[in-house]
């Protein structure tokens, strides 16, 4: 049941706060940036670095969460928290990257007790290095009891970040305008990093939308490939991937049945429809294909010819359900090592998302 609060609650934090009640954000700004309290001695790349990225569901684990997989919770404890957290941290450690494009990292957030998860995890973990970009900041969120917010992307690194910056992705335009006011802002996130005998190297963090049912996803993934075009052109080298809400091309679509909850009820019409926003990758007709482009312009750390398959699957929204779909990715204008590619499915009780990671070749 939702529990909304009445519309003077939010007039009185509009009227006397001294801060907006909902962020808003320019085209393009500074990203956060952060760096661990205590400094991790850097290796050599080796002529290599390994990236790592990974959706983390705001360091909840499975938790039942009330915007996902049926659940009804939006406030955890801190012990849930930390407990999730120290998973989290133990499996970087076990995957040692040197650079990690995260996605759905809290701070500061009611939901999850507060908690500057990018600090925490910088001090956690071998990473040095961090910036930030948010795509849901609020004082309050007046319904279901999430309260304030701040949940974003990150690029985590053991070398240090010159600079980043937070590119604004196109809102959705299938909302009425107050559900527009508190949803959503996301972003991409893009960090200048000082690689050894690296003139302009980068990281790039996406998460593009998952609920539209408009052409918004599109927008999305054109303005990722967009920006890597960009740094391509001007000849700089890249890695960049998340969380792309999209399944490879040859990939299924319908997912609705799947990620139904109790007495939730699809498939009725002669189409196929209603469907489940989020479980139906056929909004409209170029969506099964929107990530073929990258595909067919840059190195992928898991090629297209495999990414249909179930060891590569990176998502369910089941604890009880094995990875189902793959909606993650990491592609690059150098090289990846033969061989390196790796979906880490043994994480399935650290998030509602699998790791991806790959070696890319520097030379």
């Amino acid at each position: 049941m939702h529990q909304c609060k009445p519309l003077f609650y939010i007039l009185f934090i509009v009227l006397f706060s001294c801060e907006p009640l909902v962020t808003t954000f320019d085209d393009v700004e500074d990203a956060v940036l952060y760096e661990a309290k205590t400094f991790t001695t850097i290796p050599n790349p080796d002529n290599a670095l390994i990236i790592l990225s990974w959706n983390i569901r705001f360091g909840i684990g499975r938790l039942p969460f009330f915007g996902d997989s049926c659940g009804d919770r939006t406030v955890m404890t801190e012990k849930e928290v930390l407990d999730a957290l120290e998973l989290i941290a133990a499996e970087i450690d076990v995957i040692d990257p040197d650079i990690i494009l995260f996605q759905e990292v809290d701070r500061e957030s009611k939901r999850t007790q507060y908690i500057d998860q990018v600090q925490w995890l910088l001090d956690h973990t071998d990473m040095n290095y961090a910036a930030y970009a948010s795509m849901w900041q609020a004082q309050t969120i007046p319904s279901d009891g999430i309260g304030r917010i701040d949940a974003g992307n990150v690029v985590m690194t053991r070398h240090e970040i010159e600079s980043a910056e937070r590119i604004q992705l196109p809102l959705r335009t299938d909302q009425d305008a107050l559900t527009k006011m508190f949803y959503l802002r996301r972003n991409i996130l893009k960090a200048k990093i000082a690689i050894p005998d690296q003139d302009s190297f980068y990281a790039v963090s996406v998460h593009a939308t998952a609920f539209a049912t408009d052409d918004t996803k599109q927008k999305h993934i054109d303005k990722f490939k967009e920006v890597l075009d960009e740094m391509a052109a001007a000849g700089d080298v890249f890695v960049a991937g998340g969380d792309l809400n999209s399944v490879p091309p040859g990939g299924e679509t319908d997912y609705c049945d799947e990620d139904a909850c109790e007495d939730d009820v699809f498939h009725t019409d002669e189409d196929g429809g209603p469907h489940l926003e989020g479980s139906y990758f056929n909004n409209f007709e170029n969506e099964p294909n929107l990530v073929k482009h990258l595909y067919d312009t840059y190195n992928s750390a898991i090629d297209s010819a495999v990414a249909i398959t179930a060891a590569h699957n990176t998502h369910s929204t089941s604890e009880d359900r094995f990875w189902d779909r793959k909606l993650d990715y990491i592609f690059t204008n150098k090289n990846v090592a033969s061989g390196s590619g790796t979906t880490f499915q043994s994480a399935i009780q650290l998030s509602d998302h699998a790791p991806v990671g790959c070696a890319i070749i520097l030379e």
